[in-house]
């Protein structure tokens, strides 16, 4: 007689529990970015982008946005019709906490790069659902 065996062994993490309906919360990663170019006449113009420069989430979907700074000093920040600001540093990771209720797109503001004026708009665009 030929008996078989299979032994499958699960961590906590690697299943939700019975009956959980909790989804992990989902990671976008955006990160600072910096256009440079020369004109004719020599002079140096640039631009300061977040990458990706839209982004989108469902209604009441829990998320964690990771800001990271690569390029320039450092970037305040402010998420248009919400109370969310912060500050996002070269070489530094920003964690921002999203739920949206409502749907709409809602504007990711640096305000050191608000315009073309101050080398911008260094704007990303949340799309919700």
């Amino acid at each position: 007689m030929l008996v078989i065996f299979t032994v499958i062994t699960y961590t906590n993490r690697d299943i939700p529990a019975l009956g959980s309906q909790e989804k992990p919360e989902r990671v976008i990663h955006l990160v600072t970015g910096e256009f440079k170019a020369a004109l004719p006449d020599g002079k140096v113009i640039e631009a300061y982008r977040w990458d990706p420069g839209t982004i989108y989430v469902n209604t009441g979907e829990k998320v964690k946005l990771s800001l990271y700074g690569v390029n320039g000093a450092e970037h305040p920040f402010v998420i248009e019709g919400t109370n969310i600001s912060g500050v996002v540093k070269k070489g530094a990771e920003t964690i921002v906490p999203l739920q949206f209720n409502k749907e709409g797109v809602y504007r990711l503001i640096c305000s050191t790069h608000a315009d073309i004026a101050h080398n911008g708009p260094m704007i990303a665009y949340i799309v919700v659902d």
